[in-house]
């Protein structure tokens, strides 16, 4: 007869895909139409018509990286990166986040919040905020280790 702590009575079990990977909403169709309907419009223009999409829709993570990344200066352009940065936070919070765990580039819907968390991190550097662009470094690969794709890179050089 074994003994109740041993192994055959208490199997550890442990999960082979590692963390918990939290996948955020697509965001609505309508939503992203306007959005791509603002960015289609003249340069001048373009960063005007993205703010009316961010004012009719103050949740969505992409439309603040998208003003993020037209931001008429660096501290604006920081500015529009941490609040999506905060709203993607509660976001993921709303969707099982619990404070660690995978958000990968993989998933499409993720795009809005990583882009915000990138462009956080590119103009706490070039505000000379060193010890937040570390922060927001190491919280990208702990998102997902498999490092940023090159094309949204090219966005924040």
């Amino acid at each position: 007869m074994s003994s109740p702590n041993s192994p055959s009575q208490n199997p550890i079990s442990l999960t082979p895909q590692g963390p918990p990977t939290t996948v955020i909403p697509l965001e609505d169709p309508a939503i992203r139409h306007e959005l791509s309907q603002a960015l289609a419009v003249t340069t001048e223009s373009r960063r005007e018509a993205v703010a009316v999409v961010v004012s009719h829709h103050p949740r969505s993570l992409i439309s603040w990286a998208n003003i993020g990344d037209l931001g008429r200066d660096n501290l604006e352009r920081y500015a529009y990166y941490r609040i999506g940065y905060h709203r993607g936070l509660d976001t993921l919070r709303q969707n099982g986040w619990r404070g660690s765990g995978y958000v990968r580039w993989n998933q499409e819907s993720n795009h809005g919040f990583l882009r915000c968390l990138l462009g956080l991190q590119k103009l706490a550097e070039v505000i000379g905020e060193a010890d937040e662009a570390e922060r927001c470094h190491l919280f990208l690969l702990q998102l997902d280790p498999s490092g940023i794709p090159s094309e949204f890179l090219a966005v924040h050089q």
